[in-house]
């Protein structure tokens, strides 16, 4: 199985840490981020990863030197020209990463207890039951400010910020612009819509490639699916028990290490 971990940003968050290393190899326990996820995905079975990279890039490139690859296929998609966002970094990557196969796409600052082989199997198991999914979306219900909105049979329909009251839908009857009188809680009661928080992991067809082709070099992925919404099928994965950390600030990187630590992850 093939995976593409985005290890291209900057890092801004994490400073001053970040001004001398990128944030794909910031320390938690024992070792780098990085480290620590290929070492799931290598549990999982995923023994090909295209990892794209711009922020220090050679360093990242070196650390896996240094690591025999540990022990799997591993290719680079350099942005070191330009920062594409997370669309844009995957169809920078065709390539190397489309075999015709789906592929998951996992964020390098994200801890997880995620089965990564059972949510394969589960977007897998959607494309013998169903038209093949375009992508399968890890969400949890965790409270946040944005949400991926879903309709009764988790698919994707929509976006929707809670604080602004902005909804972006490619339905219009569901699409809102910002107002500070939003009642979000009728709103979705009313078109029978659930709000789930994304995880920053998920199971991705490859014929996004086909329908990437005319978008700009630099695009985020999530308006992509949110565009892509009417027209294809976008599920959601609800794992009710998931425990997850965003390694994106300084204050998260204790957290990051009780969540290793924790011997039941």
């Amino acid at each position: 199985m093939r995976a593409m971990i985005f290890a291209a940003g900057l890092g801004t968050r994490l400073k001053p840490i970040t001004d001398t290393m990128p944030k794909a190899l910031v320390p938690v326990g024992a070792q780098p981020l990085l480290g620590h996820l290929i070492g799931k995905l290598k549990k999982a079975g995923y023994d090909e990863v295209v990892i794209n990279v711009h922020h220090f890039a050679q360093m990242i490139r070196d650390y896996m030197a240094q690591n025999g690859n540990f022990g799997i296929k591993v290719l680079f998609s350099d942005e070191t020209d330009l920062l594409r966002e997370t669309g844009g970094g995957i169809r920078h990557a065709a390539a190397i990463l489309n075999d015709g196969e789906p592929f998951l796409v996992h964020n390098v600052d994200i801890l997880s207890n995620l089965d990564l082989e059972t949510f394969y199997e589960a977007h897998m198991a959607e494309s013998i039951s169903l038209d093949t999914p375009l992508a399968t979306l890890l969400v949890s219900d965790r409270e946040t400010s944005r949400y991926f909105l879903f309709d009764t049979g988790n698919n994707l329909v929509g976006w929707m910020n809670r604080l602004s009251g902005e909804v972006k839908s490619p339905f219009p009857e569901l699409r809102r612009e910002p107002s500070c009188d939003f009642k979000w809680e009728q709103f979705l009661q009313e078109h029978s819509l659930r709000k789930y928080a994304f995880a920053g992991t998920h199971v991705v067809s490859p014929e996004v490639f086909k329908l990437m082709q005319e978008w700009p070099e630099r695009f985020s992925i999530v308006d992509f699916y949110l565009q892509m919404a009417d027209k294809y099928i976008i599920k959601g994965y609800v794992k009710d028990d998931l425990r997850m950390v965003d390694v994106g600030k300084l204050d998260s990187l204790k957290e990051a290490e009780e969540f290793l630590n924790d011997e039941n992850v």
